[in-house]
C-alpha cells in the first residue's frame, strides 16, 4: 500500500518516475516522456501519420501482435541498418520512414509505461522535449476544467534492472510542466515544480549530448538521434493513446 503524502494526491499536477511512479501516482491524463528515445520517436512518427502502438520490451508476442495490427513491428537501431525498410526506435530514422501507417514500437521504459497506463482509464500522452509547448497546451483547459494531471519522466535502467533516474527525462517533464506554469495553471506539487527547476537550468543542447544517455548514443552511432531529441518545440503534435494506437491530438480550441 503507498504511503501517506506519496501520491501527491494533494496537488493537481503531479510528476513521479518511471512504472512504479506511474501505477502509484494516478491522475485523470499521465504523460510519458521518454526523450531518448521512445517518445521523441513517437512525436516524429505521428507527426508523419504513422500510428504508434506501444508494445512490451522483448516481448515474444510482439511480432504476432504486429501481424494481427497489419503494422510493422519496429527492430532494434543496429538491426535496423542492416534491414532495408524497417524501422526501429531511432527518431533521426524516423523522420526518413515513407509509406508505413502503422509500427508496433517496444521500448524497455517509455513503452512499457504506456502499456501499462494503457488499462487504468488515464489519457495518456507522449511528451518530449520536441512538444514541449504543445503538450502543455493540450492539458491546460483540461487541467482548468479540473482533471488532474500526472506527468512521468519515464528514466532508464541500471544494469541490475533497477531504475536509473536520467536528467533528460527530467528535463522533459519540467519543460511540460513549464509551460503549464506559464500557462497560468498552478496546483503543481513540489516534485513537479523541481522539475520545472531543473529545465530552467539546463543548457541544450549542448547539455542533452553531454549528459549520461547523449554520449551513450553517440558513442553507439546514434547521435543523430540526440540532434532530433533535443529539438526544442520543434513539433506541435500531441500523440495520444486511443485505444491501441498513439495518433495526434485535435488542436486546442482558440
Amino acid at each position: 500500500m503507498i504511503k501517506p503524502g506519496h501520491d501527491q494526491a494533494a496537488y493537481a499536477v503531479r510528476c513521479e518516475w518511471g512504472p512504479v511512479g506511474a501505477a502509484l501516482v494516478p491522475a485523470d491524463v499521465a504523460v510519458v516522456v521518454d526523450v531518448l528515445s521512445f517518445t521523441t520517436t513517437v512525436t516524429v512518427a505521428v507527426g508523419q501519420g504513422i500510428e504508434v502502438l506501444p508494445f512490451g520490451w522483448r516481448d515474444e508476442r510482439a511480432r504476432a501482435y504486429a501481424a494481427s495490427r497489419d503494422a510493422l513491428l519496429a527492430v532494434g537501431r543496429l538491426e535496423a541498418r542492416e534491414q532495408a525498410g524497417s524501422v526501429s526506435l531511432s527518431p533521426a530514422a524516423m523522420t526518413e520512414v515513407t509509406g508505413v501507417d502503422r509500427i508496433v514500437l517496444p521500448s524497455p521504459n517509455g513503452s512499457t509505461i504506456t502499456v501499462a497506463l494503457a488499462g487504468t482509464g488515464a489519457r495518456v500522452v507522449a511528451g518530449s522535449l520536441r512538444n514541449a509547448s504543445a503538450v502543455a497546451a493540450h492539458l491546460a483547459p483540461l487541467l482548468r476544467d479540473g482533471a488532474t494531471c500526472v506527468v512521468v519522466p519515464a528514466g532508464e535502467r541500471w544494469p541490475d534492472g533497477t531504475l536509473r533516474p536520467c536528467v533528460e527525462d527530467l528535463w522533459g517533464a519540467g519543460a511540460i510542466l513549464s509551460g503549464l506554469v506559464g500557462l497560468g495553471v498552478g496546483g503543481l506539487s513540489p516534485e513537479a515544480r523541481a522539475a520545472t527547476h531543473a529545465w530552467s537550468g539546463a543548457g541544450l543542447p549542448s547539455d542533452l549530448h553531454d549528459c549520461a544517455g547523449g554520449r551513450e548514443l553517440a558513442a553507439a552511432g546514434f547521435a543523430d538521434d540526440v540532434v532530433v531529441a533535443a529539438e526544442v518545440d520543434a513539433s506541435d503534435v500531441v500523440p495520444v493513446l486511443d485505444g491501441e494506437a498513439f495518433v495526434a491530438a485535435a488542436p486546442p480550441t482558440r
